[in-house]
């Protein structure tokens, strides 16, 4: 898109300049549309494409004859995903129509009382709240219970994510006071905090991390596995209905308030309104808090409150007359950035952070942002391809910063008529700052990594905090703070080393009672902490050591497997005596012995068997990994999984589950052996469909796989 600087007024447009601006507006909309609502990974801010919309429909009031067939005004989100089945909106989901200042707000005011036959002096209340930037979902219950779950897609048809959905610890699978039909609409969300988590978790596995938390959301809740979607912090809150049985109140407010009698959660920000100047005030109340919410929002929505006149208003081909989004400015600023620092992870991979002259973006204060890695710094993407127009940034720039709720803003641009004269360009570091090893980035790798392994302090101190972290050890009173405090002290370098803390507590200057915030029986309650966890799930164990590429699902595959650690080990160091590992020799690797079997493993690939023999070719890490198997008893997947009906049997669950949750119905097959999937194919030994199955019932009929309800998995399973 041209700068704004460029582009004729559409005052001033031809009839000729506005059809062909109509076209190029076209084709920029629906392809941002399909990078957000398809591919959950937007190509340009919320600012710009509502900047874009805005002309076209701008171009539109002043050639209405040139407007397109696929005009984006007529367009909400875009077509569902071929991955999903699709299921019709019985009420369409439709966008709402923006207001960027308190001019579009007054004019909105005004339609709503023109169409109504209303005076400018009669009363008109509407309710106020948080824009949500989440995901749209649709929830039906029929009696009470969630018979299915959709997104939005293209306003009329969406995707069918009812198993993911029931993941998400805010949605009900049961209303028991609900009306005998109720559709409930709302917006799946991540909080800030689990979005740093997730990502941070995603980086440690070598898996995808996320730009933004309404990107995470989305691209979790669109999982094919839903098991994907079950390790993803979710959340959901309820601001709307579609269809229902009865009515739930007379008014906006009043409805919502029946939604969270339900048992769903709605925005606390809510408030009933009279007039323009009470919407604006609680917008300007919303905009000072933003900064203090957990989770993004990018404007204030405005609903007529009475649902009467809601009825009355109707709605235009894509929008509600009742309802208007007061958007947020853009948040942008401009800043110096005063240095570029090296961050070193658990993995060794080193993270550049822009250290900035404190800007505020978006009513938060902005100190750092993300420099992503060498070639974003460059000016290159990944591909080699250029960003920015190529421009490179280094210390003493004035750099444009953007922050749509991500936890570490971007450098989006750089003003190269106010580099200092001499500024020279950022040279990435080829040795780890923290400990001086090698620094080396291998083929394909956007990330260059420090080679130190357990020497590096930083990646030391990151491995133990993923070692006692939730999916690891998870000691209680063992968090990041005091890995760090025990590791600066000495005590601390290796993860055995926590199980030597009470031995070394009665040295004298190793007692934890005298450390300043421990007690005597703060300290004995880690101590005993400790001591439960010397008893371990071998999956956890296996996840606890840090392995690059092995996360909470793998470690579980590779558990079931080999039921022990000792099995496990002396295949990774028989794999490792194969010759080096590069594409040259990946063929040959495949076909040995040691390779075929963990290639034989569902869920387990390459990538994740390279990692794993480079861990037991090093002997520093696998002497490491000895010390503190001393110290354990490693439990392996539960023995009764030998003698019940489906161990090693792969299961499907589908449709709604009556007696008990999936969760727990998951937890129950692993727990017997089993392992469970979230989509069928050939290699799928049963499907248990509850009401609501859909297509995994039929490719499961289709693939001849055996399918029974939940009251027949009940009596297989018996009391195994």
């Amino acid at each position: 898109m041209p700068p704004k600087a460029q582009m004729k007024d559409v005052a001033s447009l031809s009839r000729e300049e506005a059809r062909a601006e109509l076209a190029r507006l076209a084709k920029l909309l629906h392809a941002a549309d399909k990078a957000y609502h398809q591919a959950d990974a937007p190509d340009r801010s919320d600012a710009d494409y509502d900047s874009l919309k805005r002309r076209n429909m701008d171009i539109e009031r002043r050639y209405p004859d040139l407007k397109r067939d696929d005009s984006p005004s007529e367009k909400v989100g875009a077509a569902p995903s071929e991955g999903f089945r699709k299921v019709r909106h019985s009420i369409p989901m439709l966008s709402l129509e923006n207001a960027f200042d308190e001019s579009d707000v007054a004019e909105f005011d005004r339609s709503v009382r023109k169409f109504l036959g209303m005076s400018e002096t009669a009363p008109v209340a509407y309710v106020a709240e948080p824009k949500i930037d989440g995901l749209s979902l649709s929830l039906r219950y029929e009696d009470g219970l969630l018979a299915c779950a959709a997104t939005r897609g293209d306003g009329t048809i969406g995707e069918d994510v009812t198993p993911n959905a029931l993941t998400i610890r805010d949605v009900p699978e049961r209303i028991r006071s609900a009306p005998k039909l109720l559709e409930i609409r709302g917006e799946v969300y991540m909080s800030h905090e689990d979005f740093a988590a997730l990502n941070a978790r995603q980086d440690e596995e070598g898996g995808k991390t996320f730009a933004n938390p309404r990107n995470a959301a989305a691209g979790s809740l669109r999982q094919l596995d839903s098991r994907i979607t079950a390790s993803r912090p979710l959340r959901f809150f309820a601001y709307a209905w579609g269809s229902v049985s009865e009515a739930l109140a007379g008014t906006q407010e009043g409805a919502i308030n029946r939604l969270k009698d339900f048992g769903l959660a709605t925005s606390p920000l809510l408030a009933l309104c009279d007039g323009i100047a009470d919407l604006v005030a609680h917008y300007r109340r919303i905009e000072e808090a933003r900064a203090t919410l957990d989770y993004d929002i990018d404007g204030v929505v405005y609903k007529v409150n009475d649902l009467g006149l809601q009825a009355r208003l109707g709605f235009r081909s894509t929008t509600p007359r009742w309802a208007i989004a007061h958007k947020f400015p853009a948040e942008l600023a401009w800043t110096r950035l005063e240095a570029v620092d090296i961050q070193v992870g658990r993995t060794g991979a080193l993270s550049p952070v822009a250290r900035l002259r404190p800007v505020t973006v978006g009513g938060v204060v902005v100190s750092n942002a993300t420099l992503h890695n060498e070639d974003y710094i460059a000016g290159r993407d990944a591909g080699g391809n250029e960003i920015r127009g190529g421009k490179d940034i280094r210390a003493g720039d004035r750099v444009q910063i953007y922050r749509a709720g991500d936890v570490i803003p971007k450098v989006a641009d750089v003003d190269l008529s106010k580099r200092p004269k001499g500024a020279m360009p950022y040279e990435f570091p080829k040795k780890c700052p923290e400990c001086g090893s090698p620094a080396i980035r291998e083929e394909g790798d956007a990330v260059r990594r420090c080679t130190g392994g357990l020497i590096c302090r930083a990646q030391a101190v990151e491995k133990l905090k993923h070692f006692v972290s939730r999916g690891a050890f998870d000691i209680e009173g063992l968090g990041a703070k005091q890995v760090e405090d025990f590791h600066g002290r000495g005590w601390v370098a290796e993860p055995a080393d926590i199980f030597l803390l009470e031995e070394r507590d009665s040295e004298r200057e190793k007692r934890l009672k005298d450390v300043d915030g421990w007690g005597e029986r703060s300290a004995n309650k880690l101590f005993a902490a400790i001591r439960e966890r010397r008893r371990i799930d071998f999956h956890r164990f296996l996840f606890g050591l840090g392995i690059r590429h092995l996360g909470e699902a793998a470690a579980k595959d590779l558990a079931r497997h080999f039921n022990d650690w000792p099995p496990l080990a002396a295949a990774a160091i028989d794999a490792a005596r194969e010759p080096a590992i590069d594409d040259a020799t990946q063929a040959a690797l495949d076909g040995s012995p040691a390779w075929k079997e963990f290639l034989s493993i569902d869920g387990v690939g390459r990538t994740l068997v390279r990692s794993l023999v480079l861990t037991m070719d090093q002997e520093a890490e696998r002497a490491s990994v000895e010390r503190l198997v001393k110290h354990l008893e490693i439990v392996p997947p539960d023995a009764r999984a030998s003698d019940s009906p489906v161990a090693g049997k792969a299961i499907v669950f589908t449709g709604t589950l009556v007696r008990m949750t999936r969760n727990e119905a998951k937890a129950r097959a692993e727990s017997l052996g089993a392992r469970v999937s979230g989509s069928v194919s050939a290699k799928t030994d049963l499907v248990v469909a509850g009401p609501g199955a859909g297509s995994k019932a039929r490719k499961a009929a289709e693939l001849g796989v055996e399918t029974m309800d939940e009251d027949g998995w009940l009596a297989l399973i018996g009391d195994a």
